[in-house]
């Protein structure tokens, strides 16, 4: 545990220099939007919006229906689009745009998109602005949760428009002269709703129109037609303006009804584009200033608040306030309206390792309103969603919800439905889903055999072996929390082990294996996918979270498996990926990084830097988590080296930044690095700080000489996530040459298992 008994920092409350910081300055929407199918520097696109809001904006570069909606390198705008996409793979759901144009009318996305250039674009997490220079119209965008302020500057013309476009696939527009209004609903989505889903949305305008035309598909209806229901809707409002003259309109949606929108619309009220435009930039300092990082360079605080901001937008809100002021939402599951909270647009395969406790340590608010629709996602499809978007989606393997529920409660977190949500992990645990990634495919051979075999036709067995063995240590550290029975908290402390069935001796990594017992043949370390996920055998042998000590011993002691470590990093990036019958874009973007064979750019290998702090050679962790910080992160459109992934990846380095990392969730311990800042304040919501000093940090200096907590020294490569939230002092000596005699005895390592029994 850490030092106990020293006076705890506190928080100068709500007044303090963090809250009226202006961190959202060093935000850059436009990180990682350098992207393409085959080359990801993110995946990301500008998010212009609310912290976990439910509706996003976005200039889209992009054609209608293609998942890279916005892409650093076109030249043209077809359109602003409120969108839901938590990533270019997933694509989109309940989306439409807003475009305008000048000169002859137009609706088709070609024939509106316009030339614009980054040099006439500002993007702020609550604001976006552009030159739209086919138009010589300027487009200003302000959003609130559920709800957002236009703002078109148009030439002198008889000639302004805005187009509304309700999209393909289903939709209906209504314009409503009279009051400046158009109403429709889109019904495009990407799967995962069910058969009466729609966004219903609502613009307002305050100007009247002097024009109004609908249009099905790429024709225009007859004059004075006012209303359409078409596979693809929408409308062109007209315009008559001064040089100058400024055309708002507010705008508002929701997936429960027309009224719910006019509701949500209230969001906004009278507030004008700038008033929404400050609102929005105070509720993103508010909590981008929970961690208050000091000193560093300017690229560096760039980099840190802009992986903070993402680590801050997924799972959205899935859910809206009614008219009593109740909370309420859609459900993906089954199309009724239901009270309670909703979250969605995550993957737990990512996000279980870094996002999730990041949220438990930081913002322990809203996970708490997570864990409330997950217990609704339960009684709602039967299941816990392992990718949601927003309904059940069949995408990655693994039973990772189990630790974003335990870890959550064993943190601290209340308010959820525990019994509920127990239930759903000793269910989804049992069972196999109705998709491939709900629950557990393969269960039957994995509860009978202790593994997933490698020759009875299930895909990545391997990753899933060992997923799920780390999911039933987070159900047995929820069961003993929990004081379930003896028999039911050994069963599930004895699967955690089935990791070692997949272990071979005579490569000394994790290897599919046949239904006999036997393993699979060929066998390479470098063949990505086939028995793993995304990844290959050298990137997937250390997802033993929950017990480094037991594959230490596996691999024949601490010399081993140091040396295997390292060999990740050594190795030249050769590969095989013959099992995808291409090079998938992972890994080219592991080839290209100049690191070996570590795969920084997706989730399975993120935590191995951290797994020298078991071996007794934490300096390794210091020298390799600063060098994937300085290379591998950058504040620029192709700053990421591989999907950003709806938080995960920025969470790595949000809490690389600050000096430690959680590599095993459902424990209360974060394993030692070294933090990147002079000195980074955590501002707990219970008052509580947590600083943690290092003021002779440099480039140079990136090693850990001593550490003192609450003033006394400390020895061990970990921390209690229990006595951190008590407020804690951490006092970093670095040093530009490690101290090879830190943290090397055997009771310095974090939990294992093994070492726990």
């Amino acid at each position: 545990m850490l030092a106990a008994g020293a006076p705890a920092a506190r928080a100068q409350g709500p007044t303090d220099a963090a809250a009226n910081a202006d961190l959202a300055q060093w935000v850059n929407p436009i990180i990682g939007t350098d992207s393409k199918p085959s080359l990801s520097n993110g995946n990301t696109y500008p998010a212009i919006c609310r912290p976990w809001g439910m509706n996003f904006w976005m200039p889209q570069t992009g054609k209608m229906g293609d998942g890279w909606a916005y892409q650093y390198s076109a030249d043209k705008i077809r359109g602003f689009k409120q969108t839901h996409q938590p990533s270019p793979w997933m694509n989109d759901y309940g989306q439409f745009a807003i475009m305008p144009t000048t000169g002859k009318r137009v609706f088709e996305e070609n024939a509106r998109a316009s030339w614009y250039s980054h040099k006439a674009e500002v993007a702020e997490p609550n604001y976006y602005r552009v030159y739209l220079a086919d138009y010589d119209v300027t487009t200003e965008i302000a959003p609130t949760e559920r709800a957002a302020r236009f703002r078109f500057t148009f030439p002198k013309t008889d000639s302004a428009y805005v187009v509304i476009d309700a999209l393909d696939k289903g939709s209906y527009v209504k314009v409503v002269p009279g009051q400046r209004k158009v109403i429709g609903y889109t019904t495009r989505n990407s799967g995962g709703v069910p058969k009466n889903f729609k966004n219903y949305f609502v613009v307002e305008f305050d100007h009247e129109f002097t024009s109004t035309a609908l249009y099905q598909d790429k024709a225009a209806a007859a004059a004075g037609v006012l209303e359409i229901t078409a596979n693809h809707a929408g409308a062109v409002v007209g315009f008559k303006t001064r040089k100058g003259e400024r055309v708002n309109a507010r705008v508002a949606s929701s997936f429960i009804s027309p009224e719910q929108a006019e509701l949500n619309l209230k969001e906004i009220g009278d507030h004008d584009l700038e008033a929404v435009r400050q609102e929005g930039r105070a509720a993103w300092n508010k909590v981008l200033g929970r961690v208050e990082a000091e000193g560093g360079t300017d690229d560096q605080r760039r980099t840190f608040y802009s992986c903070l901001y993402r680590a801050l937008l997924f799972p959205r809100k899935l859910y809206e306030v009614d008219a009593a002021g109740k909370t309420v939402h859609y459900s993906p599951f089954n199309g009724q309206t239901l009270p309670g909270y909703m979250y969605t647009d995550t993957g737990f395969w990512d996000t279980f390792r870094a996002l999730f406790p990041f949220l438990n340590l930081l913002y322990p608010e809203v996970n708490a309103e997570i864990q409330q629709g997950l217990a609704n996602d339960f009684r709602e499809s039967g299941w816990l969603p392992e990718w949601a978007s927003p309904g059940l989606r069949s995408v990655m393997v693994g039973n990772n919800s189990a630790s974003v529920v335990a870890d959550a409660y064993l943190k601290g977190i209340r308010g959820q439905d525990m019994e509920v949500l127990y239930q759903a992990l000793l269910h989804g645990a049992n069972n196999a889903g109705p998709l491939d990634a709900v629950g557990r495919a393969g269960v039957q051979y994995y509860n009978k055999l202790g593994y997933v075999p490698y020759d009875v036709k299930i895909n990545e067995n391997a990753a899933r072996t060992l997923e799920y063995a780390y999911d039933d240590f987070a159900i047995y550290q929820l069961a003993k929390a929990l004081k379930r029975p003896k028999k039911e908290i050994d069963l599930y402390a004895k699967r955690s082990q089935n990791y070692r069935k997949l272990f071979d001796k005579e490569s000394g990594l994790m290897r599919g294996k046949n239904q006999d017992g036997t393993f699979q043949k060929p066998f390479s370390p470098f063949k990505w996918g086939d028995a793993f996920t995304e990844g290959n055998s050298l990137h997937y042998t250390w997802s033993v979270f929950h017990d480094i000590q037991g594959l230490v011993d596996l691999m024949g002691g601490k010399q081993k498996f140091v040396a295997t470590l390292d060999t990740v990093f050594t190795l030249p990036p050769v590969f095989d990926d013959s099992y995808y019958g291409g090079t998938i874009h992972e890994i080219r973007e592991m080839q290209i990084a100049g690191m070996g064979n570590y795969a920084h750019g997706n989730q399975p290998i993120q935590h191995m830097i951290y797994l020298y702090n078991y071996a007794g050679q934490p300096w390794k962790t210091q020298y390799w988590a600063r060098e994937v910080m300085n290379r591998l992160y950058l504040p620029t459109a192709d700053g990421y080296c591989g999907d950003e992934d709806n938080g995960q990846t920025s969470a790595w380095y949000v809490f690389s930044a600050m000096g430690f990392y959680p590599v095993c969730p459902a424990t209360d311990q974060y394993v030692l690095g070294a933090p990147l800042f002079p000195k980074t304040t955590l501002h707990l919501p219970s008052g509580k700080d947590i600083v943690l000093n290092a003021p002779k940090n440099s480039d140079a200096n990136r090693y850990v000489n001593a550490l003192t907590v609450n003033g006394k020294p400390y020895d061990k490569n970990w921390l209690s996530h229990e006595e951190l939230l008590k407020g804690a002092v951490l006092d970093f000596d670095m040093s530009a040459t490690p101290n090879k005699e830190r943290g090397t005895s055997p009771d310095a390592a974090p939990y294992s298992f093994s070492k726990a029994k």
